[in-house]
């Protein structure tokens, strides 16, 4: 299969899990929770995450025909799985505690991947440093919204 093929499969099963979590807006509930004054406006969240979700893809991508070990294809399955559960459990359930299990695992498997693909994929972990980044700020935020609600 010609790599670029592989590579609008890859974006387009990124973009599948974007648009199932795109159906769980924040709404009226997300509204009237208590929240840090260093929350984000909810604009921001959707630039942010296209760019996010594009080198995600991008990441699988170059992981999937490398020298990188099975884990790190396993890992950026379970991330990507987390990553779609994450807004139907927080904005369809509006269960902030087990949002808070699942972006603590999203972390978790992020972390391991970046570590995984380090040597054998660089550019495939770097891709995802600043997803990363991103995650580490929404568990931050996660955190404090079931701190104070």
């Amino acid at each position: 299969m010609n790599r670029y093929v592989k590579l609008a499969i890859f974006i387009a099963l990124v973009a599948g899990v974007a648009l199932t979590g795109g159906q769980f807006l924040p709404g009226g509930w997300y509204a009237g929770l208590a929240k840090p004054a260093w929350t984000p406006p909810n604009w921001l969240f959707g630039p942010v995450w296209s760019v996010l979700y594009l080198m995600i893809a991008v990441a699988g991508w170059l992981v999937w025909d490398s020298e990188a070990p099975r884990s790190a294809r396993w890992l950026w399955g379970a991330q990507l799985v987390l990553n779609g559960v994450w807004s139907p459990i927080m904005f369809g359930m509006h269960n902030i505690t087990l949002a808070l299990v699942v972006i603590v695992l999203m972390w978790l498997a992020i972390a391991a991947f970046i570590a995984t693909t380090w040597r054998p994929v660089r550019t495939a972990a770097l891709l995802f440093v600043p997803y990363l980044a991103w995650v580490s700020y929404a568990t931050a935020l996660n955190f404090a919204l079931w701190r104070l609600n």
